[in-house]
């Protein structure tokens, strides 16, 4: 694929520079052009060096940035775009019932779950996938782990693309069975099982005991479509909902700052599939209208759809910024072309007077000079485009080994087409006024230049 991309570089300065070579007139030029860059090597290179360091940062900023871009969009797409995710969130204290009864009561009810089921018979909503999440610690033996108990349905899988390490995932008559079987997060069977293979063993959740039937591969934390801090999932242990509510009842209490909490949350979470993209605003604002029954402020839905088209939109501005920046430095090396072949102008004048007084046209002379600057630039953009291709490959592995983390890198055509019409740009621009003064030359007076 890189190699495709090196391709189109070199197609489009054939593109370029091709109409000058087979041009009689434009290939002497070019010639000459090559000649005089020839005899003054480290001075064409460092007038070359800005463009080089230009087109080789928009090529690693854009390849950096749109992976990381595209990074965060994956992590919304995985909760899918058809998505409506509706949470139950805990309110202020002084607008819980907690004062009196010590219970903290919030969040989605069994009833509110009815009223969405309505809306899966009707159509709109396609899949319902229920979720009951709370701290819990996890026994096996003396190891003990603390996590996250998950009490959901088998359909939890098919929604998050779930990748399993081994065995299987929840199964509907599992929930039908109240079984209690449980699929362990990556970390969790580490932690419980280090050296041996978890399937068919048994943990503790509370007072009783579970049989793994699944693990999970490791998972990369990421946050919600709404905006919350990461959620590490390699902590979870998914068991049916219905054994779920059997075994832990309605309240749930844990230690937390130094004190027992207790709290009454039929649902944590709802994740609800919309049968048509088109619906899936509306239906999120049909939500809400059943939630605003709710007397508190204790529930949010989150619409991965909006979060993504939002996203992507951010991505383009982002994008073009990381092109500006980088066009700066090829501003910058176009600045210095400009300065090196003014000067180049003042050294050659003898040569200009005798070029014209033999013959040359004033438009021999622009063409010569243009062409000179031209090929100073699309050199330096074919290896800022090489350097930049280098760095995209050579940083990630060597991230990998000093700090254990590998950058997203993306690399699409776009940036390097873009690098390179900009570098040749460079040098029509910065190199016209030059090629013009040396044309206009009073060739009498170029003659007698010492």
């Amino acid at each position: 694929m890189y190699l495709l991309y090196i391709l189109v570089g070199i197609l489009l300065l054939g593109a370029a520079i091709g109409p000058v070579l087979y041009w009689d007139k434009g290939r002497r030029s070019l010639v000459l052009a090559i000649r005089s860059l020839w005899l003054h090597k480290m001075r064409a290179f460092l007038s070359v060096l800005g463009i080089i360091i230009g087109t080789g940062a928009v090529i690693t900023l854009m390849a950096f940035g749109e992976g990381s871009m595209q990074e965060a969009l994956n992590d919304i797409r995985k909760l899918g775009a058809t998505n409506i995710i509706v949470r139950s969130r805990k309110p202020p204290e002084n607008s819980a019932t907690a004062g009196r009864s010590r219970v903290a009561v919030y969040g989605l009810t069994q009833d509110d779950y009815d009223h969405f089921a309505v809306l899966q018979q009707g159509g709109t909503i396609t899949r319902m996938v229920p979720m009951r999440i709370f701290p819990q610690e996890m026994r096996r033996l003396h190891l003990m782990w603390t996590g996250r108990a998950v009490g959901t349905t088998a359909a939890y899988a098919e929604i998050n693309d779930l990748p399993l390490a081994l065995g299987r995932f929840l199964r509907p008559e599992d929930e039908e069975n109240h079984d209690n079987v449980a699929v362990l997060g990556a970390r969790v069977a580490q932690g419980l099982f280090p050296f041996e293979n978890p399937l068919g063993k048994t943990l503790k959740l509370g007072q009783s005991e579970w049989v793994v039937v699944g693990v999970l591969k490791s998972r990369t934390a990421v946050g919600d479509a709404g905006g919350s801090i990461a959620e590490d999932y390699n902590n979870d242990v998914y068991i049916p909902l219905t054994t779920c509510n059997e075994h832990f009842g309605s309240i749930i209490t844990y230690r937390q700052a130094g004190s027992y909490q207790r709290e009454q949350v039929a649902l944590s979470q709802v994740t609800l599939t919309v049968s048509d993209i088109d619906k899936v605003r509306s239906t999120g604002e049909l939500i809400k209208q059943i939630l605003s029954r709710h007397y508190k402020d204790d529930w949010e839905v989150s619409v991965p759809l909006d979060k993504l088209e939002h996203a992507e939109r951010e991505q383009l501005r982002f994008l073009v910024l990381l092109f500006v920046i980088g066009g700066i430095s090829l501003l910058v090396g176009g600045i210095g072309i400009m300065n090196i072949m003014l000067a180049t102008v003042t050294e050659r004048t003898r040569e200009i007077g005798i070029r014209r007084a033999l013959g040359a046209k004033r438009r021999d002379i622009i063409w010569q000079f243009l062409i000179e600057a031209v090929a100073q630039t699309s050199l330096g953009g074919v290896l800022g485009i090489l350097g930049g291709l280098c760095l995209v490959f050579i940083v990630p592995p060597v991230a990998e080994w000093l700090w254990n983390y590998t950058p997203p890198t993306r690399v699409t055509a776009l940036p390097i087409i873009l690098a390179l019409i900009v570098a040749v740009g460079t040098g029509i621009v910065f190199g016209l006024y030059p090629a013009y003064r040396a044309a206009m030359l009073d060739p009498i007076e170029a003659l007698r230049h010492e």
